[in-house]
């Protein structure tokens, strides 16, 4: 569920002070790389019609906000690490009312007027009773095409822009609580043939796995097929005293699920690390800082790997905060995404 936080308050400043804000803005944004991207200038590197860009990959995040704050957020993290995020990721239930269940909110919509979206739909109603869940069975069932499916296929359509969407992920943590892995296949399947037959072509589906291979064997069962996934993606973290494990570096928390990946699921697919991060460590206060400087060296060797996505915020559970803790972790990542290689020509609106 969408993370609660305090609206932040507004003051009054002088009109001075307003200018000199705006003129700082403004020069953050022509900064190389802001837009045009410095792999993406001479239009040698643009994105194809899936979003896959040509060179380099993509940057992006999960910035904690409520609805209705989503474009502030969005703009106080980009000027902690002084570019635009190429893409915002965002969640989104299936209740019937409310902003968490209305793809696409008029925040998203003007986020995504400079960047792209990665909606995360779930099969969940935040909120709602035990019997007002949905279920993997009564979506594929087509029960739900009319009040929720086809309302929200809609609202995507009419939005024009193309936009990443998720159907459950981290599905392999909901077996069997949500149904049986063949009951996520058809509901996943549902929807998407549902979206094309109302016409809706402006979808890049996305497959979001936990990447933990202890689960491997789901993965296999879990997976649409080709012909219904156009990205794939996984998140891993070092979770350190989250989960009571030993410190991993960025490269440890990548290269086994990237593996398995390419020889198992898909050696062509696009690949997306869909969320990373890492938890502070308070008795080595560069650890975290540390771990952030590896990833644009670590990524370039990921081979199909189009876009990384950092997470900001928290997992539930004791020491399980996952978001930058110091002012040299948010330098530490201002530098990583700094490389060209994630500076590429994002699609025109």
């Amino acid at each position: 569920m969408t993370p609660r936080h305090d609206r932040l308050r507004m003051i009054s400043v002088p009109v001075l002070l307003i200018a000199a804000l705006l003129a700082g803005v403004l020069a953050v944004q022509k900064s190389p790389g802001w837009d045009d991207g410095a792999n993406g200038a001479d239009g040698k590197c643009a994105a194809d019609e899936r979003l896959v860009p040509e060179c380099g990959a993509w940057f992006g995040a999960y910035v904690r906000h409520d609805k209705p704050e989503l474009e502030e957020k969005v703009l106080a993290y980009e000027d902690r690490i002084g570019r635009r995020l190429d893409i915002v990721y965002t969640y989104h239930d299936m209740s019937t009312d409310g902003l968490e269940g209305q793809l696409l909110t008029e925040q998203e919509r003007r986020v995504g007027e400079d960047r792209m979206l990665l909606l995360s739909w779930e099969s969940k109603w935040w909120g709602g009773t035990a019997e007002q869940q949905p279920s993997w069975s009564e979506i594929a069932s087509g029960a739900l095409d009319e009040t929720v499916v086809d309302v929200q296929a809609q609202r995507i359509k009419d939005y024009g822009k193309k936009v990443f969407l998720s159907f459950d992920l981290e599905m392999d943590t909901r077996v069997p609580d949500n149904g049986t892995t063949e009951e996520y296949v058809a509901a996943y399947r549902h929807i998407h043939d549902r979206f094309r037959e109302l016409g809706v072509e402006n979808v890049v589906w996305t497959w979001i796995v936990t990447g933990y291979t202890g689960h491997a064997e789901l993965f296999l069962r879990l997976y649409p097929g080709d012909a219904y996934v156009d990205w794939i993606g996984y998140n891993q973290y070092n979770y350190f005293r989250c989960h009571k494990t030993d410190w991993k570096t960025f490269e440890d928390t990548q290269l086994a699920s990237h593996a398995w990946m390419r020889e198992n699921i898909s050696d062509a697919k696009p690949l997306m690390l869909s969320e990373f991060g890492t938890a502070d460590d308070p008795a080595a206060p560069r650890a975290q800082a540390e771990w952030y400087t590896q990833v644009p060296q670590v990524v370039k060797r990921l081979e199909g790997v189009k876009a990384a996505l950092q997470w900001n915020y928290r997992d539930p559970g004791p020491n399980c905060d996952l978001s930058l803790a110091r002012d040299s972790s948010w330098e530490a990542l201002r530098k990583a995404v700094a490389d060209p290689f994630f500076h590429q020509l994002r699609p025109a609106p």
